[in-house]
């Protein structure tokens, strides 16, 4: 396995050591609403607003991080993103309740600028051959991280105090932007790549998209499939509850997502990595139809853990291979807004997840999961189809689309 990462540059390994501390204490998204109905004695409602209210900063800040890369540089968006969350989060402990309705957001907000600004980071650093190896490292460096994460943010939190762990977070954060400046260097161009047109290209991305048909539709299989696969953190632990399994049979099945990923993303990349890539994300998206299609077939532990493997297996196929494949498609001078959009479809389930899945199972309990499964189902379909029409490869010149990586701008 050692022999497909060859291509994956230093720099890539280094930065997802980064990563991998920094998602050791991102305790806040895990632990923000039990810090707000207990220390901050905010009721479920109010916490919810204000927890909904972040999620639509996170969701923002992916759809435009990648937008103030192409025109300030990567490496330089990043750097400013994770100081700015870095000391919204080491500050919220000390801050008025009203004062959390700016704060949070906007440290979801920088956040997800972090997401989307290091995606673009590594898509631009990497050579097309080697982006779906690189993707999986530094995915699999936030999944092991976030794997280790919470057990220790429960212990923090029991053993000291909530407020330590906005203040680990802070400083994690702070720590990630210090080790990017150390290892990322700031070479090559100090503006971003021109437009062909002389300017930056702003404004036309849409244009880009419209050249590269299969990348909208591929967009909108990931937002649709996000919103579904996201059901596991809001009504699939309900649905559980309501058939006789509690918390820790929730948590232990989560695990399993986690497990399942660590094990087999990386080898998976590697075996995978000369497949065409949209057959192989449409499969993915089919398997995340089949996880939520096994639910209805018998209520218990055994249809939970049915479902959680095939979901794992799905996003491990998906995720990376879809990230890989926008970046592969994108013009070099709008390589960040490309980035952008793909991470931000793939959160936007963070924010719609909850309300509309919610909504349905109060409504008819017995229908959430075929129709998640038909959803998903539809999104694999249409992915499959974009594979199959002409026109769907590289559309980028043969002179962008070479074995060298292009200039880390910023």
């Amino acid at each position: 396995m050692r022999q497909g990462f060859k291509d994956v540059p230093r720099v890539v390994w280094l930065l997802s050591a980064g990563v991998f501390v920094n998602a050791v204490v991102s305790f806040t998204f895990v632990f923000v609403f039990l810090w707000l109905t207990g220390p901050r004695g905010l009721g479920a409602p109010e916490a919810g607003l204000v927890t909904g209210i972040g999620g639509i900063g996170l969701v923002a800040g992916n759809f435009t991080g990648g937008w103030y890369g192409d025109r300030f540089g990567h490496r330089r968006v990043l750097l400013a993103a994770a100081v700015v969350t870095g000391l919204l989060l080491a500050l919220l402990p000390t801050l008025p309740t009203a004062a959390l309705y700016l704060a949070l957001p906007a440290a979801q907000y920088a956040a997800g600028v972090i997401r989307a600004a290091n995606s673009a980071l590594v898509a631009v650093t990497v050579p097309d051959g080697a982006r779906r190896q690189a993707f999986a490292v530094v995915r699999c460096a936030s999944n092991a991280g976030f794997t280790v994460g919470p057990p220790l943010g429960a212990l923090v939190a029991v053993g000291l105090s909530y407020d330590w762990l906005f203040v680990a977070d802070g400083l994690g954060t702070l720590f990630f932007a210090l080790w990017t400046a150390r290892v990322v260097p700031a070479r090559g161009a100090s503006r971003p790549a021109e437009a062909p047109d002389g300017g930056r290209g702003r404004g036309g991305v849409w244009r880009e998209l419209r050249a590269r048909p299969a990348v909208p539709v591929l967009l909108a299989a990931v937002l649709v499939t996000d919103v579904v696969y996201r059901q596991q953190y809001s009504t699939f632990p309900v649905y559980l509850q309501d058939h006789g399994l509690d918390v820790s049979a929730f948590g232990l099945i989560v695990a399993l997502n986690g497990a399942v990923i660590l094990l087999l993303e990386l080898p998976a990349a590697v075996a995978l990595r000369d497949r065409p890539p949209l057959p192989v994300i449409g499969t993915g998206l089919l398997l995340v139809a089949a996880g939520y299609a096994v639910l209805p077939a018998g209520p218990g532990a055994a249809a939970a853990v049915a479902m959680m493997v095939l979901l794992s297996l799905g996003e491990i196929l998906y995720k990376t291979t879809a990230t890989a494949y926008v970046a592969d498609q994108a013009p070099e001078h709008a390589a960040g807004r490309f980035q952008s959009l793909y991470a931000g479809v793939s959160v936007s389930g963070t924010v719609l997840a909850a309300p509309l899945g919610g909504t349905l199972y109060a409504a008819a309990p017995g229908l959430l999961w075929p129709v998640c499964a038909l959803l998903a189902a539809g999104a694999g379909a249409a992915v499959l189809l974009a594979g199959r029409t002409p026109g769907t490869g590289p559309t980028r010149p043969a002179h962008e689309t070479g074995s060298r990586p292009r200039a880390v701008a910023g």
